[in-house]
This record gives C-alpha cells, sequence and structure tokens, in this order.
C-alpha cells in the first residue's frame, strides 16, 4: 500500500510559501548580466561605424530601473571599470559615467517614487542619449556632424532596445528569485 504525504494532502501550497532563494545567485546575476552585456558588443565588432549599443550601461539602466533598490548607489565604480576595460573608451570615462548614472537615477528614484513603464522608457532613452553622447566627447575624436550621422543608429538602436532588455531584466530577476532546489 503506497503512503501518502499527509502535509501534501492538506498543503498543496506548502511548498512555494515561505522560499528560500539560493544567495549566490540572488546576488550574481544582475552583476553577470552587466559584465556579459559589457563584453558582448566585442564580440560584434562593426569595422566601418559603430552599430551595436553600449549593451552593459544599457543593462545597467535596466537593471537600476526595474529594481531600485537592488544595485547599492557604488555599483557603477567597478562596473563602469569593467566596462571601460572592453569598450575602447579611455579608463575613468566608464566609471565616471556609470556612477553619475547611479546617483542621477537615485535623485530620480527619491524625488519620483512611481513611475510606469512610458517614463521608465523616457529615462532609459534619455539617460542612453546623454550617455552616448559624452561616450562621443570622451573618446578623443573630433566631433563633426559626419560623425554625428554616422553614430547616429547607435543611439537609436540604444533607445528603441530598451523593452527587450527590461523583459531580459525581467526574466532574470525572476530566475535570480527563483526557489533553489533541494538535492535529496
Amino acid at each position: 500500500m503506497e503512503r501518502l504525504n499527509p502535509r501534501a494532502r492538506s498543503d498543496p501550497y506548502g511548498s512555494r510559501i515561505n522560499r528560500t532563494q539560493s544567495p549566490l545567485r540572488a546576488g550574481s546575476v544582475p552583476y553577470l548580466s552587466i559584465m556579459l552585456g559589457s563584453l558582448l558588443p566585442v564580440l560584434l565588432i562593426a569595422d566601418v561605424m559603430p552599430v551595436v549599443p553600449p549593451l552593459g550601461y544599457l543593462t545597467l539602466v535596466a537593471w537600476r530601473l526595474m529594481r531600485p533598490g537592488l544595485l547599492p548607489l557604488w555599483a557603477g565604480v567597478p562596473l563602469g571599470a569593467f566596462d571601460d576595460l572592453f569598450s575602447g573608451q579611455p579608463f575613468g570615462s566608464g566609471v565616471m559615467l556609470w556612477s553619475l548614472t547611479m546617483i542621477a537615477f537615485e535623485l530620480m528614484e527619491a524625488r519620483f517614487p512611481w513611475r510606469g513603464f512610458w517614463q521608465d522608457w523616457f529615462t532609459a532613452g534619455l539617460a542612453s542619449l546623454l550617455y552616448w553622447l559624452a561616450t562621443l566627447l570622451l573618446s578623443g575624436a573630433r566631433v563633426t556632424p559626419e560623425l554625428l550621422v554616422v553614430a547616429l543608429p547607435q543611439a537609436l538602436l540604444s533607445v528603441l532596445l530598451y523593452p527587450i532588455l527590461a523583459r531580459m531584466v525581467a526574466s532574470l530577476d525572476r530566475f535570480r528569485l527563483a526557489r533553489a532546489r533541494r538535492i535529496g
């Protein structure tokens, strides 16, 4: 005769209540996804003109807008330094710009704690355009109208990519908070 677990019969939702997450996964997924975003444009190199947007920065913005309290304010320093190593920008530009972004978002969150998707998309688009312009100025290249026209597709793609990255970050957040599997 088969023995049934009396708790499973009386509490069908007991396994989902008071669940525990893996601390390693909960703490590392945002940072690893941002670092992977910084590495990805290196693999997708365009010879003639920059087309691939700064995916590491956009992933940082998406995490910050989707989960405001998750990344500490100082996270822009190490993540910006990591991005500087692979982006080709002068070292320190990512540290400064990512830190300024984190500070600006912190101030915005204190002033406007309520937001919706459209406000987040506008904020992410504005931040990505300002970041694009600042990196263009800090790169050391002579900024000409021709350079702006050639680099404009990268800026437009940065703005249009936010909804896709927001959905990706939401999926990663669900994975990050998923219950750890028990072995045995």
